[in-house]
């Protein structure tokens, strides 16, 4: 496996490492493996709607962005443990591709498929108002 990076390189987030405490929409491993999120309307509205929903989400801390990516910190309540969420706006195919995984350990108790399957439910509910 290669090593895990940051960011978006030839239009892939990292693929998910064998230990199952990550998820992502890219992830070649069905167990990982989420379904991307539908643009809704353009790409401005897509982010904007993407960083209304992770500011509202308690220890998280947008950590970067840029055109089609958003870097998000986020932060265990009790062992200050940190996941990275990443957001890849994929415009060729209107969709967001995203990937949550921590940063250490083996097992999260799907803590990164439950944050992110409450994510899509969330955006998937503000982009049919």
């Amino acid at each position: 496996m290669s090593k895990t990076y940051l960011g978006v390189k030839d239009g892939q987030l990292s693929e998910c490492p064998d230990s199952p405490n990550c998820v992502s929409t890219q992830s070649e491993q069905e167990d990982k493996k989420m379904t991307p999120l539908k643009f809704s309307k353009d790409l401005e509205t897509t982010k904007s709607l993407i960083k209304e929903i992770v500011g509202q989400r308690e220890r998280t801390t947008l950590e970067s962005e840029n055109e089609d990516y958003i870097h998000c910190v986020v932060e265990s309540k009790w062992l200050k443990f940190k996941d990275d969420v990443e957001f890849y706006f994929d415009t060729q195919n209107r969709v967001v591709h995203f990937r949550s995984a921590s940063r250490v350990g083996y097992s999260d108790f799907k803590v990164n498929q439950k944050r992110m399957k409450a994510i899509s439910d969330q955006y998937e509910s503000m982009r049919s108002e």
